[in-house]
């Protein structure tokens, strides 16, 4: 099968194929690419069975599908559709990252494991963790990680909390994980919501602080806060891009968002390499990029 040509898929619904993602699959040795762009759900049966139906049955495991995108719902339930169309001989492999955020929330959440594991060695389990820009991509998916490892998520809302019941409903069916809901609208919001926190992911816009000093100051129990944000300002006051268990107040340890971007580049890029070379089809999504995240941090 070594003598097959690998070829990767991408498809995303919105106008343009994200260029991060064409760069991450050529770094990891594809050299045929092709994008589609302004892909819709109905789209994607016809199109995942021209790419299994196109090559020889040996060739399956060499032709990749990659589903980008922004918004998370829709690329699972654009994998699931193309998974349904699927059948032997003929699987190609599957792969899930919308906006790279699913490797971005492994990435992150396994980061804060790492830290937190001197002192508890059980990791996440238990521990009251709260997800701020939890209505993003990146946000929503860490809430879910970190309930599925044994945490307490909230997620928090700058809007009304509408906006995050509807995405803790929707993981509930997706992945059977509960998931609070709360609105941080307010720095006296903020405040009252850090009293008895542990964790805190800082999933928000970037260049827009989320967590002041003097919010923090009334997280008296926080142990890890980690940011994606790598535009100044920091989406948590303190944490700058490089940190990377940077002191904060009251004994917290901060991680930065290049210190998870390296990891999530880690991650992509051998998930990419694996599927590339694998000798039968993979699927590919969160839980194995979190799966991964983990062992590289181990």
């Amino acid at each position: 099968m070594a003598d097959i040509a690998p070829i990767l898929h991408i498809i995303s619904p919105l106008r343009h194929v994200s260029p991060f993602d064409v760069n991450m699959a050529v770094d990891a040795g594809y050299t045929t690419i092709l994008p589609y762009s302004g892909v819709t759900l109905d789209e994607v049966g016809d199109l995942t069975q021209d790419m299994m139906f196109s090559r020889h049955p040996d060739a399956a495991p060499r032709t990749g599908l990659f589903i980008g995108g922004k918004d998370a719902g829709l690329a699972l339930d654009m994998a699931n559709k193309a998974k349904s169309v699927l059948f032997p001989p003929f699987e190609i492999s599957v792969f899930v990252d919308p906006a790279g955020s699913f490797t971005t929330a492994a990435a992150m959440v396994a980061e804060v494991e790492l830290k937190l594991r001197p002192t508890r060695p059980e990791g996440l389990k238990g521990v009251k963790v709260q997800v701020y820009g939890a209505t993003g991509v990146v946000g929503g998916i860490a809430g879910v990680i970190a309930a599925q490892a044994g945490a307490q998520v909230t997620l928090v809302s700058h809007r009304d909390i509408e906006a995050v019941e509807t995405k803790a409903r929707d993981f509930k069916q997706r992945f059977g994980v509960d998931l609070a809901s709360a609105t941080g609208k307010s720095e006296d919001g903020k405040r009252a919501l850090v009293t008895d926190v542990e964790v805190v992911l800082a999933c928000g816009r970037a260049g827009v602080e989320i967590l002041s000093a003097d919010v923090l100051a009334e997280a008296k129990h926080l142990k890890v806060a980690a940011d994606v944000n790598a535009v100044p300002p920091s989406g948590i006051a303190g944490i700058d891009a490089h940190a990377n268990g940077t002191p904060l107040a009251h004994g917290a340890l901060g991680i930065g968002a290049l210190t998870i971007g390296h990891l999530k580049y880690r991650v992509q890029h051998e998930l990419l390499e694996r599927m590339r070379v694998a000798p039968s089809a993979m699927t590919i999504g969160f839980e194995d990029a979190f799966l991964l995240a983990r062992s590289l941090t181990a």
